[in-house]
């Protein structure tokens, strides 16, 4: 593997993976003084924006396989922002995935799966010396993304898991990928600024002054491909799950789960790739008065969380270089909803400072984490 250089191969080609490659593009000339919204580090580890180069791409779509990576990103059903010009020439072609359940019944009407055999994943992620991979399936994908992470981790790479298909939090596959001597950083992305991590500031906002939460809701609206194929409610149990779990775990009690409601509501075509969020909070304050909380927000959603992708691929390179696998902790515990371990998101945030200059950190929280796990540690008791 590359030492000076991240070999990133992406499994689908969609307004997140265009949003995450013009964005490489946009800031690779970025000095490690220059402001970069959305990134915690120019230089993180060592490592900078213009040292992550596109090794592979897999999709199933008829529009997108066969192509150079710089034409697909804006092939088929695409309809992000163009912030960036990308090289209509990358050098990377995009190669026929495995469909597997990746393709619901509402993708299905728009998106036509591409002919001919599933390309040899394993093979072209060791030809092209592909260090990271990078899930971006549609929601719902369970049975290609464990088929995925088959290939990468006979393939020998690391895992960013940016979907509600738990990996990183599961004890299954952190032993099968601490048995490899390799890392997984997951599950589910958090946007720079999203729903989720907008809920969890205002839950925490309510929990520290007092504010005992009685119900809440979150209601997201879209129109790219990802809100169209959730219109397939038998798809969102893991989302739901996710996006749940990432905001009620920071109170200390339980709420009734019939006063929560967090996940995807509907989609509206001419949103695009702009989601709108609609949150409320009711909550019982000082002399057992009532206090309501409502916000909308509004995001361009693929850019929103491509800096944070460029960030936890970074993190999955140092935990390759440092020798390090299984779940990352503090990585995943800052980029992503649904982590091993759920800490308040400043003490996330310290674990994955520490983590970055490669320092011990440990929380004592009701989830103590434990330094992270190199191949020459493990033993029978840990794996």
């Amino acid at each position: 593997m590359s030492n000076d250089k991240i070999r990133v191969a992406v499994i689908g080609v969609g307004n997140c993976a265009s949003a995450l490659i013009q964005g490489v593009y946009y800031y690779r000339d970025a000095q490690d003084d220059e402001v970069i919204p959305g990134i915690m580090h120019n230089n993180l580890g060592g490592y900078r924006i213009k040292d992550i180069e596109f090794s592979a791409a897999f999709d199933i779509d008829s529009d997108k396989v066969g192509k150079d990576l710089g034409e697909a990103i804006w092939s088929g059903q695409n309809n992000t922002v163009r912030f960036a010009e990308v090289p209509v020439r990358t050098g990377v072609t995009v190669e026929r995935g495995m469909t597997h359940d990746g393709l619901g019944p509402y993708l299905s009407q728009k998106i036509t799966k591409a002919p001919g055999p599933t390309a040899d994943i394993v093979e072209i992620l060791r030809d092209t010396k592909t260090d990271v991979v990078i899930n971006y399936l549609p929601v719902g994908s369970e049975q290609a993304t464990k088929w995925y992470v088959e290939q990468i981790l006979n393939a020998g790479c690391a895992l960013v898991n940016c979907i509600p298909v738990f990996i990183a939090r599961e004890p299954y596959w952190q032993k099968r990928f601490r048995e490899r001597g390799l890392p997984v950083i997951g599950d589910d992305i958090k946007s720079q600024v999203g729903a989720t991590i907008t809920h969890r500031v205002l839950t925490n906002l309510f929990k520290d002054r007092g504010v005992m939460l009685e119900r809440t809701s979150q209601l997201n609206v879209g129109g790219n491909m990802d809100f169209y194929n959730m219109l397939d409610r038998s798809r969102l149990e893991s989302k739901k799950v996710s996006k749940t779990n990432a905001v009620t775990s920071q109170l200390p009690y339980e709420l009734d789960p019939n006063n929560v409601y967090i996940g995807p509501s509907d989609y509206v075509p001419w949103l695009e790739d702009r989601k709108w969020a609609h949150i409320r909070l009711e909550g019982r304050s000082f002399g057992n008065q009532p206090i309501n909380l409502e916000l909308k927000l509004e995001v361009v959603d693929s850019p929103n969380s491509a800096g944070v992708v460029i960030d936890a691929l970074r993190c999955a390179k140092l935990a390759l270089d440092r020798g390090l696998s299984g779940a990352i902790e503090g990585p995943s515990a800052y980029f992503y909803k649904s982590p091993p371990i759920q800490p308040p998101d400043d003490i996330a945030r310290n674990m994955l400072e520490a983590f970055i200059k490669d320092e011990p950190f440990f929380w004592e929280g009701k989830n103590r984490t434990r330094p992270e796990v190199t191949r020459a540690d493990m033993n029978e008791d840990t794996i």
